[in-house]
Protein backbone atom coordinates (compact mmCIF):
# COMPACT_ATOMS: atom_id res chain seq x y z
CA UNK A 1 0.00 0.00 0.00
CA UNK A 2 1.07 3.38 -0.94
CA UNK A 3 2.42 5.47 2.56
CA UNK A 4 3.63 2.08 4.11
CA UNK A 5 7.14 2.68 3.95
CA UNK A 6 6.95 6.64 4.47
CA UNK A 7 4.73 5.68 7.85
CA UNK A 8 7.15 3.00 9.02
CA UNK A 9 10.01 5.56 8.69
CA UNK A 10 8.19 8.41 10.64
CA UNK A 11 7.71 6.44 13.19
CA UNK A 12 10.89 5.56 13.38
CA UNK A 13 11.51 9.42 13.33
CA UNK A 14 9.61 10.09 16.33
CA UNK A 15 10.21 7.23 18.38
CA UNK A 16 12.96 9.20 19.83
CA UNK A 17 11.37 11.18 21.08
CA UNK A 18 8.81 9.34 22.84
CA UNK A 19 9.56 8.23 26.37
CA UNK A 20 11.49 11.38 27.53
CA UNK A 21 10.44 13.81 30.14
CA UNK A 22 11.87 16.99 28.17
CA UNK A 23 13.10 17.16 25.24
CA UNK A 24 16.35 19.67 23.45
CA UNK A 25 16.39 21.34 20.07
CA UNK A 26 18.62 18.95 18.72
CA UNK A 27 16.15 16.37 19.69
CA UNK A 28 13.81 17.94 16.99
CA UNK A 29 16.23 18.71 14.91
CA UNK A 30 17.67 15.08 14.92
CA UNK A 31 14.14 13.72 14.12
CA UNK A 32 13.39 16.43 11.43
CA UNK A 33 16.19 14.96 9.48
CA UNK A 34 14.62 11.32 9.50
CA UNK A 35 11.56 13.08 8.80
CA UNK A 36 13.29 14.93 5.98
CA UNK A 37 15.00 12.00 4.39
CA UNK A 38 11.98 9.79 4.73
CA UNK A 39 9.55 12.38 2.34
CA UNK A 40 12.61 12.44 0.08
CA UNK A 41 12.53 8.65 -0.17
CA UNK A 42 8.80 8.57 -0.74
CA UNK A 43 9.70 10.65 -3.50
CA UNK A 44 8.41 13.94 -2.31
CA UNK A 45 9.83 16.75 -4.01
CA UNK A 46 12.94 18.25 -2.44
CA UNK A 47 11.56 22.07 -1.81
CA UNK A 48 8.06 20.65 -0.50
CA UNK A 49 10.04 18.07 1.73
CA UNK A 50 12.13 21.28 2.28
CA UNK A 51 10.12 23.87 3.42
CA UNK A 52 7.41 21.27 4.80
CA UNK A 53 10.44 20.30 7.31
CA UNK A 54 11.11 24.43 8.21
CA UNK A 55 7.68 25.07 8.81
CA UNK A 56 7.46 22.47 11.28
CA UNK A 57 10.18 23.96 12.59
CA UNK A 58 8.98 27.29 13.15
CA UNK A 59 6.07 25.51 14.59
CA UNK A 60 8.02 23.44 16.95
CA UNK A 61 9.39 26.74 18.32
CA UNK A 62 6.16 28.90 18.90
CA UNK A 63 4.35 25.94 20.66
CA UNK A 64 7.31 26.10 23.42
CA UNK A 65 8.00 22.27 23.16
CA UNK A 66 11.58 22.00 24.87
CA UNK A 67 10.72 21.52 28.21
CA UNK A 68 6.93 21.09 28.54
CA UNK A 69 5.23 17.86 29.92
CA UNK A 70 4.05 16.02 26.69
CA UNK A 71 6.65 17.22 23.57
CA UNK A 72 6.42 14.16 21.69
CA UNK A 73 3.18 14.49 21.59
CA UNK A 74 2.79 17.79 20.54
CA UNK A 75 6.04 17.61 17.38
CA UNK A 76 3.57 14.84 16.20
CA UNK A 77 0.02 17.14 16.35
CA UNK A 78 2.54 19.92 14.69
CA UNK A 79 3.71 17.35 12.20
CA UNK A 80 -0.12 15.79 12.09
CA UNK A 81 -1.21 19.58 11.12
CA UNK A 82 1.18 20.49 8.70
CA UNK A 83 0.96 17.58 6.81
CA UNK A 84 -2.82 17.70 6.31
CA UNK A 85 -1.84 21.05 5.48
CA UNK A 86 0.46 19.40 2.45
CA UNK A 87 -2.48 17.30 1.18
CA UNK A 88 -4.40 19.92 0.69
CA UNK A 89 -6.11 21.04 4.25
CA UNK A 90 -9.77 20.58 3.39
CA UNK A 91 -11.92 17.99 1.28
CA UNK A 92 -12.43 19.34 -1.92
CA UNK A 93 -15.49 18.90 -2.96
CA UNK A 94 -17.13 17.93 -6.65
CA UNK A 95 -18.91 20.58 -7.95
CA UNK A 96 -22.95 19.96 -8.93
CA UNK A 97 -24.37 22.26 -11.25
CA UNK A 98 -27.75 23.47 -10.05
CA UNK A 99 -29.10 23.20 -13.73
CA UNK A 100 -28.46 19.69 -14.52
CA UNK A 101 -26.79 18.15 -16.33
CA UNK A 102 -23.90 18.57 -14.38
CA UNK A 103 -20.49 17.89 -16.98
CA UNK A 104 -17.58 16.21 -15.69
CA UNK A 105 -14.61 15.43 -18.12
CA UNK A 106 -11.85 13.09 -17.25
CA UNK A 107 -8.94 13.62 -18.81
CA UNK A 108 -5.51 12.37 -18.18
CA UNK A 109 -2.41 10.01 -19.86
CA UNK A 110 -2.94 6.84 -21.73
CA UNK A 111 -2.97 4.44 -18.88
CA UNK A 112 -3.67 6.29 -16.20
CA UNK A 113 -7.20 4.57 -15.92
CA UNK A 114 -9.34 6.98 -16.51
CA UNK A 115 -12.33 4.37 -17.80
CA UNK A 116 -12.12 2.66 -14.93
CA UNK A 117 -12.23 5.51 -13.15
CA UNK A 118 -15.63 6.93 -15.13
CA UNK A 119 -17.10 3.98 -13.54
CA UNK A 120 -15.98 4.22 -10.14
CA UNK A 121 -16.94 7.45 -10.01
CA UNK A 122 -20.45 6.95 -11.73
CA UNK A 123 -20.85 4.48 -9.32
CA UNK A 124 -19.90 6.79 -6.44
CA UNK A 125 -22.98 9.62 -7.55
CA UNK A 126 -25.49 7.34 -8.35
CA UNK A 127 -25.09 6.37 -4.12
CA UNK A 128 -25.51 10.63 -3.55
CA UNK A 129 -28.77 10.36 -5.83
CA UNK A 130 -27.84 11.46 -8.89
CA UNK A 131 -28.43 9.57 -12.44
CA UNK A 132 -25.08 9.79 -14.62
CA UNK A 133 -24.51 8.50 -17.81
CA UNK A 134 -20.77 7.58 -19.17
CA UNK A 135 -19.60 9.00 -22.45
CA UNK A 136 -17.04 7.71 -24.97
CA UNK A 137 -14.87 10.27 -26.62
CA UNK A 138 -11.79 8.09 -26.82
CA UNK A 139 -11.71 7.06 -30.54
CA UNK A 140 -8.71 6.42 -31.09
CA UNK A 141 -7.82 3.50 -28.48
CA UNK A 142 -8.65 0.60 -29.90
CA UNK A 143 -11.25 -1.16 -28.30
CA UNK A 144 -11.57 1.96 -25.93
CA UNK A 145 -15.47 2.08 -26.62
CA UNK A 146 -15.86 -1.22 -25.87
CA UNK A 147 -14.10 -1.04 -22.44
CA UNK A 148 -16.35 1.35 -21.78
CA UNK A 149 -19.28 -0.03 -22.95
CA UNK A 150 -18.23 -3.50 -20.94
CA UNK A 151 -18.39 -1.34 -17.60
CA UNK A 152 -21.25 0.88 -18.21
CA UNK A 153 -22.98 -3.04 -18.26
CA UNK A 154 -21.36 -3.88 -15.36
CA UNK A 155 -22.27 -1.39 -13.31
CA UNK A 156 -25.25 -1.07 -14.62
CA UNK A 157 -24.91 2.69 -16.55
CA UNK A 158 -25.56 3.87 -20.04
CA UNK A 159 -23.01 4.05 -22.38
CA UNK A 160 -23.14 7.47 -24.97
CA UNK A 161 -21.15 6.05 -27.97
CA UNK A 162 -20.46 6.26 -31.73
CA UNK A 163 -18.84 3.81 -33.17
CA UNK A 164 -18.84 5.41 -36.61
CA UNK A 165 -15.51 5.62 -38.25
CA UNK A 166 -13.47 8.86 -37.59
CA UNK A 167 -16.47 10.08 -35.36
CA UNK A 168 -15.28 13.16 -33.94
CA UNK A 169 -15.18 13.47 -30.30
CA UNK A 170 -15.75 17.29 -29.79
CA UNK A 171 -19.45 16.28 -32.00
CA UNK A 172 -19.72 13.42 -29.53
CA UNK A 173 -19.24 14.73 -26.25
CA UNK A 174 -22.22 17.81 -27.47
CA UNK A 175 -24.40 15.13 -28.98
CA UNK A 176 -24.15 13.10 -25.39
CA UNK A 177 -24.50 16.30 -23.44
CA UNK A 178 -28.07 17.16 -25.98
CA UNK A 179 -29.11 13.81 -25.55
CA UNK A 180 -28.48 13.63 -21.45
CA UNK A 181 -31.93 15.55 -21.19
CA UNK A 182 -34.31 13.19 -22.86
CA UNK A 183 -32.71 10.12 -21.22
CA UNK A 184 -33.29 11.89 -17.96
CA UNK A 185 -29.92 11.94 -16.67
CA UNK A 186 -28.28 14.67 -14.28
CA UNK A 187 -24.72 14.00 -14.36
CA UNK A 188 -22.58 13.71 -17.87
CA UNK A 189 -19.00 11.72 -17.31
CA UNK A 190 -16.93 12.09 -20.10
CA UNK A 191 -13.77 9.72 -20.91
CA UNK A 192 -11.53 11.91 -23.18
CA UNK A 193 -8.83 9.91 -25.16
CA UNK A 194 -5.25 10.30 -23.87
CA UNK A 195 -2.02 10.00 -24.93
CA UNK A 196 1.24 8.27 -23.84
CA UNK A 197 2.91 11.74 -23.64
CA UNK A 198 1.10 15.06 -23.44
CA UNK A 199 1.03 16.66 -27.06
CA UNK A 200 -0.45 19.52 -28.71
CA UNK A 201 -2.89 17.51 -30.91
CA UNK A 202 -4.73 15.54 -27.65
CA UNK A 203 -4.79 19.33 -26.04
CA UNK A 204 -6.28 21.17 -28.71
CA UNK A 205 -8.80 18.18 -29.13
CA UNK A 206 -9.42 18.48 -25.15
CA UNK A 207 -9.97 22.44 -25.49
CA UNK A 208 -12.22 21.92 -28.40
CA UNK A 209 -13.98 19.26 -26.19
CA UNK A 210 -13.97 22.19 -22.97
CA UNK A 211 -15.14 24.99 -25.25
CA UNK A 212 -18.58 22.93 -26.76
CA UNK A 213 -19.43 21.69 -23.46
CA UNK A 214 -18.31 24.04 -20.63
CA UNK A 215 -18.05 21.67 -18.08
CA UNK A 216 -18.63 22.05 -14.41
CA UNK A 217 -15.79 19.88 -13.50
CA UNK A 218 -12.11 19.09 -15.55
CA UNK A 219 -11.07 15.93 -13.37
CA UNK A 220 -7.18 15.16 -14.07
CA UNK A 221 -6.66 11.16 -13.88
CA UNK A 222 -3.08 10.25 -12.95
CA UNK A 223 -1.40 7.26 -11.76
CA UNK A 224 0.35 7.18 -8.21
CA UNK A 225 2.60 5.05 -9.62
CA UNK A 226 4.94 7.25 -11.34
CA UNK A 227 5.56 9.44 -8.83
CA UNK A 228 6.68 13.27 -9.46
CA UNK A 229 5.81 12.13 -13.43
CA UNK A 230 2.63 12.91 -11.83
CA UNK A 231 3.41 16.09 -10.62
CA UNK A 232 4.82 17.55 -13.82
CA UNK A 233 1.98 15.58 -15.51
CA UNK A 234 -0.97 17.57 -13.44
CA UNK A 235 1.10 20.91 -14.20
CA UNK A 236 1.23 20.89 -17.78
CA UNK A 237 -2.48 20.06 -18.11
CA UNK A 238 -3.61 22.70 -15.90
CA UNK A 239 -1.51 25.43 -17.40
CA UNK A 240 -2.97 24.36 -21.14
CA UNK A 241 -6.55 22.74 -19.84
CA UNK A 242 -7.28 24.17 -16.45
CA UNK A 243 -7.90 21.58 -14.23
CA UNK A 244 -10.08 21.69 -11.06
CA UNK A 245 -8.97 18.50 -9.13
CA UNK A 246 -6.98 15.30 -9.20
CA UNK A 247 -7.64 11.52 -8.96
CA UNK A 248 -5.07 9.43 -7.74
CA UNK A 249 -5.35 6.03 -9.65
CA UNK A 250 -3.60 3.02 -8.36
CA UNK A 251 -3.24 4.17 -4.36
CA UNK A 252 -3.00 0.26 -3.49
CA UNK A 253 -0.17 -0.24 -5.10
CA UNK A 254 3.44 -0.20 -4.38
CA UNK A 255 3.22 3.88 -4.88
CA UNK A 256 5.26 5.39 -2.47
CA UNK A 257 3.14 8.66 -1.98
CA UNK A 258 5.44 11.03 -3.38
CA UNK A 259 2.25 12.25 -5.76
CA UNK A 260 -0.12 12.50 -3.52
CA UNK A 261 2.27 14.36 -1.42
CA UNK A 262 3.24 16.66 -3.49
CA UNK A 263 0.69 17.50 -5.93
CA UNK A 264 -1.36 20.25 -4.04
CA UNK A 265 2.05 22.17 -2.90
CA UNK A 266 3.54 22.45 -6.58
CA UNK A 267 0.41 22.98 -8.60
CA UNK A 268 -2.04 24.30 -6.08
CA UNK A 269 -4.88 21.21 -7.36
CA UNK A 270 -6.78 19.70 -4.81
CA UNK A 271 -6.58 15.70 -4.68
CA UNK A 272 -10.60 14.68 -4.84
CA UNK A 273 -11.01 11.00 -5.16
CA UNK A 274 -8.38 8.43 -5.21
CA UNK A 275 -8.55 4.82 -6.64
CA UNK A 276 -7.66 2.01 -4.41
CA UNK A 277 -8.68 -1.14 -5.99
CA UNK A 278 -9.73 -2.59 -9.75
CA UNK A 279 -13.13 -2.88 -8.17
CA UNK A 280 -15.76 -0.32 -9.11
CA UNK A 281 -16.50 0.46 -5.35
CA UNK A 282 -12.40 0.93 -4.84
CA UNK A 283 -13.27 4.49 -5.03
CA UNK A 284 -12.84 6.97 -2.06
CA UNK A 285 -13.07 10.60 -1.51
CA UNK A 286 -9.76 12.13 -0.27
CA UNK A 287 -9.98 13.84 2.94
CA UNK A 288 -6.39 15.24 4.00
CA UNK A 289 -7.06 15.44 7.54
CA UNK A 290 -7.61 11.36 7.52
CA UNK A 291 -4.70 10.57 5.61
CA UNK A 292 -2.41 12.33 7.26
CA UNK A 293 -4.01 10.77 10.68
CA UNK A 294 -3.12 7.49 9.09
CA UNK A 295 0.12 8.15 8.08
CA UNK A 296 1.19 8.75 10.81
CA UNK A 297 -0.37 5.61 12.75
CA UNK A 298 -2.85 7.92 14.77
CA UNK A 299 -5.96 5.94 13.00
CA UNK A 300 -9.07 7.22 10.92
CA UNK A 301 -12.10 6.48 12.87
CA UNK A 302 -14.19 8.45 10.20
CA UNK A 303 -14.00 6.24 7.71
CA UNK A 304 -14.02 3.19 9.79
CA UNK A 305 -17.11 3.96 10.72
CA UNK A 306 -18.32 5.16 7.73
CA UNK A 307 -17.35 1.85 6.67
CA UNK A 308 -18.88 -0.14 8.86
CA UNK A 309 -22.39 1.24 9.20
CA UNK A 310 -22.69 0.92 5.36
CA UNK A 311 -21.65 -2.94 5.70
CA UNK A 312 -22.10 -4.21 8.89
CA UNK A 313 -25.29 -5.93 10.38
CA UNK A 314 -26.30 -3.78 13.36
CA UNK A 315 -28.28 -6.69 15.34
CA UNK A 316 -25.77 -9.52 14.89
CA UNK A 317 -22.52 -7.39 15.40
CA UNK A 318 -24.44 -7.02 18.88
CA UNK A 319 -24.46 -10.11 19.39
CA UNK A 320 -21.05 -10.71 18.57
CA UNK A 321 -19.72 -7.97 20.90
CA UNK A 322 -21.62 -10.38 23.49
CA UNK A 323 -19.87 -12.68 22.91
CA UNK A 324 -16.50 -11.57 22.77
CA UNK A 325 -17.28 -9.62 26.14
CA UNK A 326 -17.70 -13.31 27.49
CA UNK A 327 -15.26 -14.60 25.77
CA UNK A 328 -17.28 -17.38 24.25
CA UNK A 329 -16.07 -16.46 20.70
CA UNK A 330 -16.16 -20.15 18.80
CA UNK A 331 -14.93 -21.00 15.45
CA UNK A 332 -18.82 -20.37 13.98
CA UNK A 333 -18.65 -17.06 15.53
CA UNK A 334 -15.18 -16.80 13.41
CA UNK A 335 -17.01 -17.18 10.29
CA UNK A 336 -19.65 -15.23 10.76
CA UNK A 337 -17.46 -12.57 11.78
CA UNK A 338 -15.22 -13.10 8.58
CA UNK A 339 -18.39 -12.70 6.42
CA UNK A 340 -18.97 -9.35 8.07
CA UNK A 341 -15.56 -7.92 7.66
CA UNK A 342 -15.21 -9.18 4.12
CA UNK A 343 -17.75 -6.77 3.20
CA UNK A 344 -15.02 -4.08 4.73
CA UNK A 345 -12.15 -4.32 2.36
CA UNK A 346 -9.13 -6.19 3.18
CA UNK A 347 -7.90 -7.20 6.46
CA UNK A 348 -4.49 -5.07 6.51
CA UNK A 349 -6.78 -1.76 5.22
CA UNK A 350 -9.28 -2.30 8.32
CA UNK A 351 -6.41 -2.50 10.98
CA UNK A 352 -4.75 0.30 9.64
CA UNK A 353 -7.36 2.74 10.49
CA UNK A 354 -6.67 1.72 14.05
CA UNK A 355 -4.36 3.72 16.16
CA UNK A 356 -1.23 2.24 17.16
CA UNK A 357 -1.93 -0.87 14.94
CA UNK A 358 0.40 0.23 11.34
CA UNK A 359 3.24 -2.19 13.04
CA UNK A 360 0.52 -5.44 13.27
CA UNK A 361 -1.60 -5.34 9.90
CA UNK A 362 1.92 -6.86 7.91
CA UNK A 363 1.56 -9.52 10.16
CA UNK A 364 -2.51 -10.10 8.71
CA UNK A 365 -0.89 -10.78 4.75
CA UNK A 366 -1.82 -14.24 5.29
CA UNK A 367 -5.83 -13.19 6.68
CA UNK A 368 -7.11 -13.27 3.23
CA UNK A 369 -10.60 -12.82 3.31
CA UNK A 370 -11.53 -13.21 -0.70
CA UNK A 371 -14.61 -15.06 -1.68
CA UNK A 372 -12.18 -18.18 -2.05
CA UNK A 373 -10.79 -18.36 0.81
CA UNK A 374 -13.99 -17.43 2.83
CA UNK A 375 -15.60 -20.71 1.34
CA UNK A 376 -12.66 -23.08 2.31
CA UNK A 377 -12.51 -21.97 6.12
CA UNK A 378 -16.46 -22.86 6.12
CA UNK A 379 -15.83 -26.15 4.42
CA UNK A 380 -13.42 -26.72 7.48
CA UNK A 381 -15.52 -25.12 9.80
CA UNK A 382 -18.78 -27.35 8.73
CA UNK A 383 -17.21 -30.38 8.75
CA UNK A 384 -15.84 -30.17 12.40
CA UNK A 385 -18.39 -30.95 14.83
CA UNK A 386 -20.26 -28.91 17.28
CA UNK A 387 -18.11 -29.62 20.13
CA UNK A 388 -15.06 -29.05 18.02
CA UNK A 389 -16.65 -25.52 16.91
CA UNK A 390 -17.27 -24.73 20.47
CA UNK A 391 -13.38 -25.68 21.66
CA UNK A 392 -11.11 -26.01 18.77
CA UNK A 393 -8.18 -27.14 21.88
CA UNK A 394 -9.82 -30.69 21.03
CA UNK A 395 -8.00 -31.01 17.61
CA UNK A 396 -5.87 -33.78 17.96
CA UNK A 397 -4.32 -35.17 15.05
CA UNK A 398 -6.78 -37.83 13.93
CA UNK A 399 -9.93 -35.40 14.20
CA UNK A 400 -7.41 -33.08 11.66
CA UNK A 401 -7.23 -35.54 9.34
CA UNK A 402 -11.05 -36.30 9.29
CA UNK A 403 -12.20 -32.53 8.71
CA UNK A 404 -9.29 -31.88 6.28
CA UNK A 405 -10.74 -35.36 4.39
CA UNK A 406 -14.35 -34.20 5.20
CA UNK A 407 -13.51 -30.37 3.30
CA UNK A 408 -11.34 -31.29 1.00
CA UNK A 409 -8.42 -29.69 2.15
CA UNK A 410 -5.13 -30.52 3.07
CA UNK A 411 -4.29 -30.65 7.30
CA UNK A 412 -1.90 -27.83 6.96
CA UNK A 413 -5.13 -25.64 5.51
CA UNK A 414 -6.65 -26.71 8.62
CA UNK A 415 -3.64 -26.45 10.73
CA UNK A 416 -3.54 -22.48 9.77
CA UNK A 417 -7.11 -22.27 9.85
CA UNK A 418 -6.31 -22.73 13.58
CA UNK A 419 -3.65 -20.61 13.88
CA UNK A 420 -6.02 -17.48 12.24
CA UNK A 421 -8.50 -18.50 14.30
CA UNK A 422 -6.10 -17.93 18.02
CA UNK A 423 -4.55 -14.64 16.32
CA UNK A 424 -7.91 -13.39 16.00
CA UNK A 425 -9.16 -14.05 19.07
CA UNK A 426 -5.63 -12.80 20.45
CA UNK A 427 -6.41 -9.47 18.64
CA UNK A 428 -9.34 -9.00 19.66
CA UNK A 429 -8.82 -9.27 23.44
CA UNK A 430 -6.01 -6.84 22.81
CA UNK A 431 -8.93 -4.15 21.66
CA UNK A 432 -10.82 -5.20 24.53
CA UNK A 433 -8.36 -4.70 27.42
CA UNK A 434 -7.40 -1.18 24.85
CA UNK A 435 -10.68 0.02 26.11
CA UNK A 436 -10.48 -1.47 29.47
CA UNK A 437 -12.87 -4.57 28.94
CA UNK A 438 -15.68 -2.83 26.76
CA UNK A 439 -13.89 -3.54 23.37
CA UNK A 440 -12.34 -1.08 21.16
CA UNK A 441 -9.46 1.78 21.96
CA UNK A 442 -9.27 4.66 24.43
CA UNK A 443 -10.99 7.48 22.95
CA UNK A 444 -12.96 6.26 19.99
CA UNK A 445 -16.36 5.27 19.29
CA UNK A 446 -17.13 1.10 20.13
CA UNK A 447 -17.74 0.24 16.50
CA UNK A 448 -20.79 -2.43 15.88
CA UNK A 449 -17.57 -5.34 15.24
CA UNK A 450 -15.75 -4.93 17.97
Amino acid sequence: MAFDSLSEKLQEAFQSLKGKGKITEEDVNLALRQVRTALLEADVNFMVAKDFVKSIKEKALGEEVFGSLNPAQTVIKIVNDELTALLGGTQSRIMISSKPPTIIMLVGLQGAGKTTTAGKLAVYLRKQGKHPMLVAADVYRPAAITQLQVVGKQIDIPVFADETPGANPVDIARRAVEQSTHMLKDVVIIDTAGRLAIDEVLMDELSNIKAAVRPHEILLVVDSMIGQDAVTTAQTFNEKLGVDGVILTKLDGDARGGAALSIKAVTGLPIKFTGVSEKMDGFDVFYPDRMASRILDLGDFKTLIENVQGAIDEEEAREMAKKMAKNNFTLDDFLKQMNQVRKLGPLQNIIGMLPGMGQIKDQLKDLDLNSKEVRRIEAIITSMTAAERENPNILNGSRRKRIALGSGTQVQDVNRLLKQFEEARKMMKRMQGLRGGKGGFPGMPKLPFM
